[in-house]
């Protein structure tokens, strides 16, 4: 069953359409990340399904009911905000069932059901304190246990984890992922980082200038980007695209080989060693071209090289539209002998 259902919803500010024509689902238990650069639309694609904003046309419809027309608390969600958004003179506690008081949720049924969701989000200990005398790590999982006593079967995220360092985003990307699948929450979560899409998502909505530009699973779009423009936003470092023999073509670094003979002839330009692997520029024919490497690549600027990949690993693109024009020979025998 679809928790959340989108048809052909559309948002306009002035004359720009800011979503255009969305259609999507997110079935019930499942975690559905918004990707898409600054500008796509997918914040605005989150509002609409919280009600912070309407649609000038289409559907949303949560749990088989329309809601197109109601308020964000009749919708009966939850929402965590890029910014915590704590009450500074509150304490941990407090911040936590601040909803539950004003919906006036007895006292009985506020205390367990904050005893409950501290321990789920390892705040026990924190309650007396106030967000002042809290990591950001902290001050997040209280934004998220204010989300979860709501008890509502839907929360939506917002660039939840933005304002945190590297290891924080890190650790607080595998907790959110845990937490949703142990609750069987549906999710939808907002972010410009393909690597919190890749390792938190059960599937995908890229968007790009308001519209979809690929839905799938995080192994769709990184095995069978449908265009040029998913190609570069899904795989770090992004899918090379170079023109060869008058086709548009896309090779991931990671399935570039080094080789002694044969291959296209190459030169290096620069080497960033990054520890596990390296990231060697390159150009071939006058295009540039990244090749990663497993460990410290002893290849230098200046150096002449031969580059070889498996016509499995190769992407053909329309060098006009930008989509998907060929399956690659892997895809072809696999449904030849499927």
């Amino acid at each position: 069953m679809s928790a959340i259902k989108l048809d052909r919803v559309v948002k306009s500010w002035g004359s720009a359409r800011a979503v255009d024509e969305v259609t999507l689902e997110a079935e019930e238990g499942s975690l559905l990340v918004l990707l898409g650069p600054s500008g796509c639309g997918k914040s605005t694609t989150l509002r609409l399904i919280a009600g912070l904003e309407q649609p000038d046309s289409g559907t949303v419809m949560i749990n088989g009911a329309d809601v197109t027309h109601l308020t964000p608390a009749q919708r009966r969600i939850a929402m965590v905000f890029q910014s915590y958004a704590l009450f500074p003179h509150l304490s941990v506690a407090e911040n936590i069932i601040f909803g539950l008081r004003v919906r006036g949720v007895s006292r009985a049924e506020r205390d367990a059901r904050l005893k409950r969701v501290a321990d789920i989000v390892g705040l026990a200990q924190l309650l007396d304190r106030k967000p002042s005398q809290l990591s950001g790590g902290q001050r997040q999982r209280v934004a998220l246990g204010r989300s979860i006593i709501a008890e509502a079967r839907v929360c939506l995220m917002d660039e939840p984890l933005s304002n945190l360092d590297a290891k924080l985003r890190h650790e607080m990307r595998t907790e959110i992922r845990a937490l949703q699948q142990r609750l069987g929450m549906t999710m939808v979560y907002v972010t410009h980082d393909q690597t919190e899409a890749m390792t938190m998502a059960d599937r995908v909505v890229l968007m790009r200038d308001g519209r979809i530009e690929q839905i799938g699973t995080p192994e769709e779009l990184y095995g069978r980007p449908a265009t040029a423009f998913t190609a570069r936003f899904v795989g770090t470092p992004p899918m090379n695209l170079i023109t060869r023999g008058g086709k548009l073509i896309g090779i991931r670094p990671e399935h570039i080989r080094m080789v002694s003979q044969d291959g296209h002839p190459a030169r290096v330009t620069s080497v960033e060693h990054l520890g596990a692997d390296s990231i060697v520029l390159c150009e071939l024919d006058g295009q540039p071209i990244l090749v990663r490497q497993d460990g410290f690549s002893k290849t230098s600027p200046g150096d002449g090289i031969r580059l070889a990949w498996k016509a499995g690993d190769e992407h053909q693109f329309s060098q006009t539209t930008g989509d998907r024009l060929v399956a690659a020979m892997s895809e072809i025998k696999a449904v030849a002998t499927g």
